[in-house]
């Protein structure tokens, strides 16, 4: 659930040239804030797609070994851990892995940060995702098309989710298919 001051119906608007830059200062900004914590910090999420609508919240995501040692840093730089427990596990193709999502403070520019362990189903997951989409510009458009009729239709974030997920896991498996044709890695995932 969002925190009170991130209370709002879910808006999904048409993508923006300005989240790249607003992506990369704050990969930059978590990367200098963890030094040698962080793994690896990427821009993830529909945001880091360009072309592609989204909610106005950036994702980044930290990949770190010590998940608590990381997001015990944040909390002292004023981002807030989301206490869900869906924030602490993903659940990757039937496998179940640690995570901890942050958010902002109270007043900063919209975001999540997520941190996830590396070389996990999960971070994989989120790398694929943005890659995929920015490779196949069919995909990147019925995603985005599907996302705004769904926000029209559906702008509590409980409900937005419930439905996104399921679509999410169909959109993946186009995107385990692309992975195998094109001999994707995370390893060779593109920023």
């Amino acid at each position: 659930m969002p925190f009170p001051d991130e209370v709002a119906p879910v808006r999904v608007v048409p993508a923006r040239a300005g989240w790249a830059a607003e992506g990369s200062e704050l990969v930059a900004s978590l990367d200098r804030a963890l030094g040698p914590l962080a793994v690896a910090v990427d821009h993830i999420g529909s945001t880091s797609v360009p072309g592609l609508p989204a909610k106005d919240c950036l994702d980044a995501m930290v990949r770190a070994s010590d998940l608590d040692g990381v997001a015990d840093r944040l909390v002292a730089l004023g981002y807030r851990l989301r206490p869900e427990p869906w924030n602490a596990e993903d659940v990757t193709w039937g496998e179940a892995w640690p995570k901890r999502v942050l958010a902002p403070a109270v007043g900063a520019r919209r975001c999540n940060v997520h941190v996830r362990l590396p070389g996990s189903g999960s971070a994989r997951y989120a790398l694929l995702f943005r890659d995929y989409l920015r490779a196949d510009a069919e995909a990147r458009d019925a995603w985005g098309r599907f996302k705004l009729r769904l926000a029209a239709s559906v702008p509590d974030i409980a409900g937005y989710g419930q439905i996104k997920q399921p679509a999410t896991e169909v959109l993946m498996r186009g995107a385990e298919g692309w992975a195998t044709r094109v001999g994707w890695t995370e390893n060779r995932s593109e920023g």
